[in-house]
């Protein structure tokens, strides 16, 4: 059996492709190594930052170093926005961005077999028009991949901009290494948010077909799965361009009358995507079969920036939002957030207008991020023209964390002395050590549970405090989950 590493970074959209790469080479006989053993190096990248594709490049330099004799195929956001980056770092003899991504199982088993790496039945895109990739310096990509031609090994460089191949059909998703495991059922973004890079890295909104997902729902239940988590770019858009048109609202109803999937959880869902028939849902099947657990990105709280952004909600409409999903699920639900620091042109007076937000609205997590520009976004020009000092960035970031912190501990204390539904997860090492399970409740929050308890086990939690890095700590209660 050849052997095969995947290292993920990035999103759960993201995660569910290197999964789904993976269950395709481990059902055709192929198995998982460490990257510093492994024939073949699949790294997924991220480019939603310049931190991320900092990241990915070090962890490939760090493999080829480690593990010379490596193939190392490049996949991912990184992948399809600059892969004349990629081709230029050693080891790498692929690059298949989100375009192609349906095509690197084949292409990875291609190497095993032995194959040249531009494999007959794999069509390499050669050239991509230059003024999508170009960067200011560089030579045009074109030119970039005739001068790697010349070199041993030659490259597959798999891009373009039809992203016919961007939809992994994935195998059956089962409870293994995620207990929780992603099915990505939407692709791509059309929303053109000024800071983001992801519409040309992963194309217009795409929906996996209804008919996909009931099947995967199922089988995943037959294998013994309890909690499916639903994932996607931008997932509340699920559906919207079939024809007929149908909503993620109608999916999941699809889903609790048709199957017998104990718990589903959606992961990020735009704040305007929380529409009527999704909040009912909420209500209707909130704490029973659908998490209690929303989290709407929110990027800043400032009507000005939001603006600037070209995002389609206001601050008072986020509000709103929040109002109405707390309303439907009850206050067990845990709300969560992404939060952008120092877009450009920041004052300190909108910087103020995103704590009072955050302070007003019962967060129980947030995700922070420093603004990054990206090329060929308008974010990179607003940022050449009026960008924030690094170190008023790093003193707002600051503040931030001090309220994320905040809430999360407030958040979660409200839960002492209450019991809650949970789901047993693999335990590190080091907590198995002590005679802890970890564990994840229904309505997302981190626990400790007493004893030694086998993943992918549902269970009701008795919560008795919290640890000092604000987890909750608990005692398995006296009835099972659900009963």
């Amino acid at each position: 059996m050849a052997e095969f590493a995947i290292e993920n970074f990035g999103c759960r959209a993201a995660r569910a492709d290197g999964e789904a790469i993976s269950a395709h080479l481990r059902s055709a006989g192929h198995c998982v190594q460490s990257s510093t053993e492994a024939e073949v190096v699949v790294v997924n990248t991220c480019s939603v930052t310049a931190e991320a594709d900092r990241e990915a490049r070090a962890f490939i330099r760090r493999t080829h170093r480690r593990n010379p004799q490596a193939k190392i195929v490049v996949t991912g956001c990184y992948a399809q926005r600059a892969p004349e980056e990629l081709t230029a770092l050693e080891g790498v003899v692929a690059v298949v961005g989100n375009s192609h991504k349906a095509l690197a199982p084949e292409l990875v088993a291609g190497l095993f077999a032995g194959r040249a790496v531009a494999a007959p039945d794999l069509v390499q895109i050669q050239p991509v028009p230059a003024h999508t990739f170009d960067l200011p310096g560089s030579a045009p990509l074109h030119a970039l991949r005739a001068a790697s031609a010349a070199v041993a090994p030659p490259q597959v460089v798999l891009v373009d901009d039809v992203f016919a191949h961007s939809f992994l059909v994935e195998d059956q998703v089962e409870p293994g290494a995620q207990t929780r495991p992603n099915l990505k059922i939407q692709e791509g973004c059309g929303n053109r948010c000024t800071f983001c890079v992801i519409p040309d890295t992963r194309g217009p909104s795409r929906s996996l077909a209804a008919e996909t997902v009931l099947q995967q729902v199922e089988g995943f239940v037959a294998a013994g799965g309890h909690e499916l988590v639903f994932s996607g770019i931008n997932l509340g858009r699920w559906g919207r361009e079939l024809a007929p048109k149908q909503t993620l609202a109608g999916l999941v109803r699809r889903i609790f009358a048709g199957t017998a999937l104990p718990l589903l959880r959606l992961s990020s869902v735009e704040p305007m995507d929380w529409d009527e028939e999704l909040i009912a849902l909420m209500a209707d099947e909130g704490g029973r079969r659908l998490a209690r657990h929303a989290h709407l990105p929110l990027q800043s709280g400032s009507d000005g920036v939001l603006r600037r952004m070209h995002r389609r909600y206001r601050p008072w409409h986020y509000a709103a939002k929040v109002e109405a999903l707390t309303g439907a699920a009850g206050p067990t639900l845990t709300l969560g957030a992404d939060v952008m620091v120092g877009f450009p042109g920041e004052t300190e007076a909108e910087f103020n207008e995103t704590v009072a937000l955050i302070r007003a609205l019962p967060f129980g997590y947030l995700h922070l991020f420093p603004f990054s520009p990206r090329p060929g976004t308008p974010g990179a020009a607003l940022h050449a023209a009026a960008a924030v000092r690094a170190e008023v960035v790093e003193e707002r970031m600051a503040v931030l964390r001090a309220l994320d912190a905040e809430k999360r501990r407030e958040h979660r204390e409200r839960f002492v002395g209450q019991s809650l539904d949970a789901l047993t997860l693999h335990t590190p090492k080091a907590l198995a050590a002590r005679g802890r399970t970890a564990a994840l409740t229904e309505n997302f929050l981190p626990v400790e549970l007493e004893g030694v308890f086998p993943a992918n086990q549902p269970l009701r939690v008795a919560v008795r405090g919290l640890t000092e890095a604000g987890e909750l700590v608990g005692s398995k209660g006296l009835r099972e989950r659900g009963t």
